[in-house]
């Protein structure tokens, strides 16, 4: 009863406003985590929530190059995608993975739709390079959002559907680009004005020093992320998320949360309580 009472202010405050979900990472793999997202989108959507989700599925992709005898390498925390690899991710993510979402979604009696962003040219994308030690590096198929059509999504959640994303985009030229999830969601995340980015990680969120559980970070201001990636407290994969996020802030989302959802019911935990579990991303006032 008081988790009930606790929620309830937020469930007013969050009727009718827009949240958009990054869902992957090592989650996929447990069954458990799996069913209480479903769970969790489902309560949403039943209190009101507009939800729109973004998902990912680098362990699967991982898993089936790995029975194809093709190499991953990746760089900067980016999967480097040659014409092979493309195709597998393509088929991962917009064939099977985006459909086990729908279709659990669907089992719940939730109106969810399943799309790729090359459907309808939701998301253009163009060709993306990293840079290492001032040298620029081509990492192949991959892509960053050039921009994605509002309408389409607005469409879906007028119409009482969940839409399920996959961060598949094309050029102009047709070309599809593996864009990572996290730059998909917040890019959604900015045209809709969403009131909340959510990302769900296979981490609790940011830690000064991921070795010491006492140095984790509940909140961080937007201005502080570019410093926390030179001085090394944000690396690897963490890198992209939070560069997501304060592209995302500065576009005007009002709050990201990086939550591990590989606890149970995270999604409920973070957002309808007042501690919550994972790390806050904010704007600098």
């Amino acid at each position: 009863m008081k988790i009930l009472t606790e929620a309830l202010p937020y469930i007013k405050s969050f009727k009718n406003k827009v949240f958009v979900i990054k869902y992957g990472g090592s989650i996929m793999s447990n069954e458990e985590a799996k069913k209480a997202f479903i769970e969790d989108v489902v309560l949403f959507k039943l209190v009101g929530i507009n939800i729109v989700i973004v998902h990912g599925g680098g362990p699967e992709i991982s898993g089936m190059l790995k029975r194809l005898n093709i190499q991953t390498k990746f760089e900067s925390g980016l999967r480097v995608t040659d014409k092979d690899t493309m195709e597998i991710v393509e088929m991962i993510l917009s064939g099977k993975v985006n459909k086990d979402i729908t279709s659990k979604l669907s089992a719940h009696g939730i109106k969810a739709v399943g799309i790729s962003g090359r459907d309808s040219e939701l998301i253009t994308a163009k060709k993306k390079y990293v840079e290492e030690g001032g040298k620029k590096i081509d990492i192949g198929y991959v892509g960053d959002v050039e921009s994605v059509k509002r309408d389409i999504i607005v469409d879906l959640i007028d119409k009482e559907y969940i839409p399920v994303i996959s961060p598949v985009g094309c050029d102009k030229d047709g070309q599809s680009y593996n864009i990572n999830a996290d730059y998909v969601a917040g890019a959604i995340s900015s045209v809709l004005g969403a009131e909340k980015l959510i990302l769900l990680t296979d981490v609790n969120g940011v830690y000064r020093d991921i070795k010491d559980p006492s140095s984790f970070i509940s909140e961080i201001k937007k201005g502080e992320i570019d410093d926390m990636i030179s001085s090394n407290i944000i690396q690897g994969g963490m890198i992209p998320k939070m560069e997501c996020c304060r592209d995302t802030i500065e576009s005007g989302t009002q709050n990201i949360h990086l939550i591990n959802g590989n606890v149970e019911h995270s999604l409920l935990l973070e957002i309808f309580t007042k501690e919550g579990i994972g790390t806050m991303v904010k704007g600098d006032e």
